[in-house]
């Protein structure tokens, strides 16, 4: 890895969507680093109209610091590899992008492309580690800087940092607290990168796991095949992409993930017997 030249602030282009990207945007404004251009994933997905309905924070952010916005239609286009020359950008540094970025691509900053990945890698390596941590009742997750390469979440570690899960967290909880863990990452980081002071550390495969998308039966609650403890995860994990629902004689109800309790005995209508025995009680049920 490259340093800018002495005197020069480092200049970075930052990729990304909603809550990781203003971190992003926040953290290397701490690090006093001059963001070159905002490529927002959202100008990838023809969506016209959804910035005037529906102001992104991630957008009032680019505004309010007046940064330049790079809209192609994606990461991998000629177009945008011209706009990363014509930038002369020392660093990309991306968080939450749905593209596999090219080599070309990945090799075009003078320092590094660098990814921000929610989870303790090589664990939970894929699309949604708040979902999937949740859900496989873990009481940890983490935050990962990497280096980029050609493979999803493979990348040698910059640096990581440990996040507790609260028992009774939801996703949204999760990754609040994650993505602002990962704007006092960045400032670290960048600055690191910019001294040339990290050394890249190769992941290990032995430890690493993997899990894909989400299916659309995975929110469908059985109680005759999970016990209360992986049901009450399961509502937590999916809130707040796609909420867990039950069927009850005929009709589709949705437990509120925040009114939830695991009992020995039935209490309410909505208090029902899991496979390991125990109850769980739903509360405020839409």
């Amino acid at each position: 890895m490259n340093k800018p030249p002495k005197g020069k602030k480092m200049k970075v282009v930052i990729l990304g969507k909603g809550e990781m990207l203003s971190n992003l945007i926040e953290g290397t404004i701490d690090a006093e680093c001059e963001i070159a251009g905002v490529f927002r994933y959202e100008s990838t997905m023809h969506r016209k109209f959804s910035d005037f309905f529906k102001t992104s924070h991630d957008l009032t952010l680019i505004k309010q610091y007046k940064l330049h916005e790079i809209k192609c239609k994606s990461a991998n286009s000629e177009s945008f590899k011209k706009e990363i020359l014509k930038l002369n950008a020392d660093v990309i540094l991306v968080g939450t992008w749905g593209e596999k970025l090219k080599k070309e691509i990945i090799d075009l900053p003078t320092i590094a492309t660098v990814n921000v990945h929610p989870s303790m890698l090589p664990k939970y390596r894929g699309p949604n580690p708040y979902l999937q941590t949740i859900l496989h009742r873990e009481t940890k997750s983490g935050i990962t800087f990497h280096l980029m390469n050609e493979e999803f979440d493979k990348g040698a570690i910059l640096a990581q940092k440990e996040i507790q899960i609260l028992p009774n967290d939801t996703g949204k909880e999760l990754k609040e607290r994650t993505v602002f863990q990962a704007r006092l990452m960045c400032a670290e980081i960048l600055k690191k990168l910019e001294f040339g002071l990290v050394i890249p550390i190769a992941q290990n495969e032995n430890e690493a796991t993997y899990f894909p998308n989400i299916k659309p039966e995975d929110i469908m609650l059985d109680f005759e095949k999970e016990t209360a403890e992986e049901i009450h995860a399961r509502i937590r994990a999916f809130h707040p992409w796609l909420p867990c629902y039950i069927t009850y004689k005929g009709k589709y109800y949705i437990p509120n993930p925040y009114k939830l309790k695991i009992v020995n005995s039935q209490t309410s209508k909505f208090t029902i017997k899991c496979k390991c025995g125990k109850y769980l009680e739903m509360r405020d049920v839409k």
